[in-house]
């Protein structure tokens, strides 16, 4: 079954691109099928997990509403939550139940653990934030509005919707106005310094600034998540990872004004599968090195993704200045529709209302995968490698690659980079060649192990 569905995923992509800006072979929809066979084990935790009406009666429920919620979108229920939550947690086998039909308006909140046994979160109504930002105290919340923090093996899930009613913040931003002054927003949901998560069939919404933060954990698992806020709303980004390990993010969907998935600093073994993006700033490593920084990536792979209207798609950004490194990315399966920049590497990344200083050092990209990626571009240049002549990008592979515009004047544009392509490589990218024949061996047989590399923390 799982291979029929993929099949016919396919199939409606390649319809919704045209037959005539995408060529996929017998052999390369086989492949797909073969590797997917050979990574099932990776999907079945969380197609095994039991529904919320499987074992209700295992289960001691602690609802919101027992202590004292209303449920009515403008009452503050931030007493009731809490509250409920002290019990939810304190009580092995318990279920924190956000009922469905109601909306509760909840104040910043930190829900503390470590709780007794695997709690489960079921979130089936709307939890909403106050939408003023003037009643905003970044003194006592900081920039969290939800955040789950010291939890093991819990479970979110429900159907349910966290709405961040962003829209004022959104139009308090220096970048939707830049006579507002430049200030920081709350991010919706943050799961902090957690183990063993898994987040199943959520909606965020609206986020303030970021909408779905992964911070200091580890082994995170997100499935059919769904992501929105407006294609103008600044900062914004979907899910945004940083100084966490072994995160799967799959079957999930994400339309934002920033980048659909960030994935920053200190952040290894991430693995997406199956993501929809758009619109956004696409799916981004970085931006690491800001102010000097020291930034790291290692290990992360994107398998079977569909970008629409994006303003830059597979993307990698670093500062200037910065150091660290990116290393062992994998991009692969990918389709495209009218996306800007489907393929950037760009080591001068400058995201500031002043220009940015010169500087020799840079973070480190290399070992940089991009197989079976195909689509149309509204930029020129489908594929950008603007790289560090000092750090220069280095063993990048492009196999069986199709990218177009519509006019038919796609171009490849590289600066001190080198690697190889091979297969099917549309336009050519003559200007990656590297005399390094070791290159195409060492990346495929490295980069399905990454490495284990210090993990250097910095701020979110």
């Amino acid at each position: 079954m799982a291979k029929i569905l993929f099949f016919l995923f396919l199939v409606l992509l390649m319809g919704a691109l045209g037959a005539g800006n995408i060529n996929f072979s017998d052999e390369v929809i086989l492949s797909e099928l073969e590797d997917l066979d050979a990574e099932e084990g990776d999907e079945a935790d969380f197609f095994d997990l039991p529904r919320w009406g499987a074992d209700r009666g295992n289960k001691i429920l602690v609802n919101v509403d027992s202590f004292g919620a209303v449920g009515d979108g403008s009452s503050d229920d931030t007493k009731a939550f809490v509250d409920a939550w002290k019990q939810a947690c304190s009580t092995p086998k318990s279920v924190f139940l956000v009922p469905a039909g109601r909306s509760y308006l909840v104040n910043a909140t930190r829900f503390r653990g470590p709780c007794a046994g695997r709690l489960r979160v079921q979130i089936e109504g709307t939890i909403v934030a106050p939408d003023d930002p003037k009643n905003w105290d970044f003194t006592k919340n900081g920039r969290i509005w939800l955040g789950f923090f010291n939890l093991t093996g819990a479970l979110f899930q429900g159907g349910g919707v966290i709405d961040g009613s962003g829209s004022k913040w959104w139009a308090a931003s220096c970048k939707k106005n830049k006579t507002n002054p430049c200030v920081a927003a709350p991010t919706a949901l943050t799961i902090y310094t957690s183990s063993g998560i898994k987040v199943k069939d959520i909606t965020i919404q609206n986020g303030q600034q970021m909408n779905f933060v992964i911070s200091r954990s580890d082994s995170i698992q997100i499935n059919g998540v769904k992501v929105s806020a407006s294609e103008d709303s600044p900062n914004t980004d979907g899910i945004h990872i940083t100084e966490s390990t072994n995160v799967v993010l799959q079957n999930s969907r994400i339309g934002t004004g920033d980048d659909c998935v960030s994935i920053v600093n200190a952040s290894s073994n991430i693995k997406m599968k199956r993501i929809y993006c758009g619109p956004g700033h696409g799916i981004s490593i970085g931006s690491l090195g800001k102010d000097n920084s020291v930034g790291i990536v290692t290990g992360v792979v994107l398998d079977n993704a569909f970008l629409k209207g994006t303003t830059n798609g597979l993307r990698i950004k670093t500062w200037q200045g910065g150091s660290g490194y990116v290393r062992a990315v994998r991009f692969q399966n990918v389709m495209m529709q009218d996306v800007s920049n489907p393929i950037i590497i760009d080591q001068f990344y400058c995201d500031s209302p002043k220009s940015c200083q010169n500087q020799t050092s840079a973070v480190e990209i290399s070992e940089i995968v991009y197989r079976n990626v195909s689509g149309t571009s509204k930029s020129r240049n489908v594929i950008k490698f603007a790289c560090s002549d000092n750090v220069p990008c280095s063993h990048i592979v492009l196999n069986n690659i199709n990218l177009e515009t519509r006019d038919g004047t796609a171009e490849v544009y590289c600066n001190s980079a080198t690697g190889i392509g091979y297969g099917y490589i549309h336009p050519s990218a003559e200007c990656l060649n590297s005399s390094d024949k070791k290159i195409e061996q060492k990346m495929d047989a490295g980069l399905d192990e990454p490495r284990e590399e210090y993990i250097v923390h910095s701020e979110l």
